[in-house]
Parts: C-alpha cells; sequence; structure tokens
C-alpha cells in the first residue's frame, strides 16, 4: 500500500512548488523531441483513398481511356493540340466536395441512361474562360484573359458543345462495361444548383489536368458511388482472362463484317477473247455469248460462284429468282 502523506508533508510539498523547487511537468524524453516537429498525417483520408481503389475496382481504366478519345476530340474540334492526362481519383462526401467548388467555372450535369443517376463534369474557372476564347477564334499567340467573376449565360451556352463531346467519349469509355447514352442535361455556374444526388452520398472524383500548349487546367469528373456499384462486378474482371470482352470484341467484329457492303452478280455467260480483238471492237459489232436462255444464271458473290437464278420481272423492273445454291 502506498504511503500516505501527513498534512504537514502535503504543506512543504506546496510551498515548493511555489517555489520552483519542485517540476511539476515530466521531462520530455529525448526519442519523443525527434518527432516533435513531425506533420501529421491524416489516416482517415488516406484510407478513404484506397477504399475507394477497391471498391470500384478498374475504375482509373476507363478515366484513361475517356482522357484519351476526349484530347482527340478536342484536337479535331478545335483544331489545337490538346493533352489530357489522369492527375488523380478519389473518393468524397457529395455536398463537401461541390461546397469546395467556390472557384469553379462551367458545371456540366450529365445523364447516363440507363443507370439511375447521373455525373458531373466541372472545368475550373481558368479553364473555362481559356476555352471560351478558343471557341471565338482567339490566337494562339496572345495571352488568355484572366477574369474572378462568373460565367454569363452565354458563356455556359458557348461550352455546351465541347461538353456534349465529353459525353459521346464518356459512352465510348464506357461501351465494354455498358451500352450508355450519355447526354448533357444542363450546365450550371453555382456549385449551389447542382445535385445529383443525396448530400451525404459518397461520390468518385477523377481529376485531369488539360494541356493547350502553354496554357493548362483542370477538369473533374464526379460520379456518385452508387451509379457505378452495378458495374463493379464488370470493372473487376476487365483485365481478367476469363472476362467475356474477347467475346463482346469477337461479336462486334462479326456485327461490322456483316455490315459490310459486298457486289453481286448476275451472269448471263463468259466469252474468253484475245485482247488485240477487245481493243478493235466498235460500235455495232455483236459479240456471240456462250449462253443457253434455258439454263439458269449464274450468281457471283465477290466474283466467287455462290447460287443459281433465273430472269424475270418484279415490281416493273428486272430481277432474278434464285433456284439454288452452288455446293
Amino acid at each position: 500500500m502506498e504511503p500516505i502523506l501527513s498534512r504537514q508533508e502535503i504543506a512543504d510539498l506546496l510551498c515548493a512548488i511555489k517555489e520552483g523547487q519542485v517540476a511539476t511537468e515530466a521531462a520530455v524524453p529525448e526519442q519523443s523531441a525527434k518527432f516533435a516537429n513531425a506533420e501529421s498525417i491524416n489516416l482517415f483520408h488516406m484510407a478513404n483513398k484506397n477504399s475507394c481503389q477497391l471498391r470500384i475496382p478498374n475504375f482509373d481504366i476507363i478515366l484513361d481511356t475517356f482522357a484519351q478519345n476526349y484530347s482527340i476530340s478536342l484536337t479535331n474540334q478545335l483544331q489545337r493540340t490538346f493533352n489530357i492526362s489522369r492527375i488523380g481519383i478519389e473518393c468524397a462526401i457529395f455536398h463537401e466536395f461541390m461546397t469546395d467548388q467556390k472557384n469553379s467555372g462551367a458545371i456540366g450535369v450529365l445523364n447516363l441512361e440507363p443507370l439511375k443517376q447521373g455525373a458531373l463534369f466541372i472545368l475550373d474557372q481558368q479553364l473555362s474562360f481559356t476555352m471560351i476564347e478558343i471557341m471565338l477564334g482567339a490566337s494562339s499567340e496572345l495571352e488568355p484573359l484572366k477574369l474572378d467573376r462568373k460565367l454569363t449565360t452565354i458563356e455556359l451556352n458557348i461550352l455546351k458543345s465541347i461538353m456534349t463531346k465529353a459525353c459521346d467519349d464518356l459512352s465510348k469509355a464506357l461501351n465494354p462495361l455498358i451500352k450508355i447514352n450519355s447526354s448533357l442535361i444542363k450546365v450550371e455556374s453555382n456549385s449551389r444548383l447542382v445535385s445529383i444526388t443525396d448530400p451525404d452520398a459518397e461520390v468518385v472524383v477523377g481529376r485531369f489536368k488539360i494541356q493547350i500548349g502553354s496554357l493548362s487546367g483542370e477538369l473533374s469528373m464526379l460520379f456518385p458511388v452508387a451509379t457505378l456499384e452495378p458495374l463493379k462486378e464488370r470493372l473487376r474482371d476487365l483485365l481478367s482472362v476469363r472476362t467475356s470482352n474477347f467475346g463482346e470484341w469477337s461479336e462486334r467484329i462479326i456485327d461490322e463484317i456483316l455490315a459490310m457492303e459486298t457486289s453481286v452478280i448476275a451472269q448471263s455467260g463468259t466469252l474468253n477473247l484475245p485482247l488485240s480483238k477487245v481493243l478493235s471492237f466498235k460500235k455495232g459489232d455483236i459479240i456471240p455469248l456462250d449462253y443457253d436462255p434455258n439454263s439458269p444464271l449464274k450468281v457471283l458473290v465477290e466474283d466467287n460462284l455462290k447460287f443459281f437464278a433465273k430472269p424475270g420481272i418484279y415490281a416493273g423492273k428486272r430481277a432474278i429468282s434464285l433456284t439454288g445454291v452452288y455446293e
């Protein structure tokens, strides 16, 4: 049992403390002093990023594909060289992220039919004004205007065309997973007027850097996690050998081949002649054919015999009726 101080011992101790003879704070160990100025680490933020990658696996591949397609589309549309690269992907809470977008430029609200929720396409303020100048034909040698204001309705309407192009490229990027019909619903400059999900809902944010010569800006794309949840299994299998992507590619190739045009010739007869005689043909010459009117015509597909047919008239036009298949 610890000894109990007497009243006199307590009085002497308090007196010594007042006179500074007894230290009231423990000495800082040398090892602790080394870390006194260490920077703090937000473990929750780090875990949040990791959980985002785990919950929506391989979504960075979709974003990188979109960036590649969109850079080509902007280059072709605006006749300037655009380089777009992804600089990050993270998870956030919707209302917290939108609250931080006080200085955002144009915010496009995208529909991702048949997915139940849409997405946001966000250009930073300086990039928005730069894109408007380029679309209005400003010279690449001029320095861009640096304006600190909200975009006007006319300026927002000008930016609609490049956002519509982004919808097309996003649909292409998601095509290996699902066929969507992405479209632009509206364009806003006030982040408080934009709502595509619940305020406390978790969202995935992809950040991109857009480089236009010596100019650059940031583009963000926001997707509610609830929108991407139905695609999670397909995203997980995106790089797997057991995925059905190879089957999808083969089906697509087959569809393209079946849509190709080919030549079909109904041949009544053939004739072999020397080239010198062909060059001597003139108007009015009669060329006999080795052809029996009672025998079926030969139907050639790309110069290969495939069918037999007989000639006739259908709906007032000359036609052939297939009578057999060449084996």
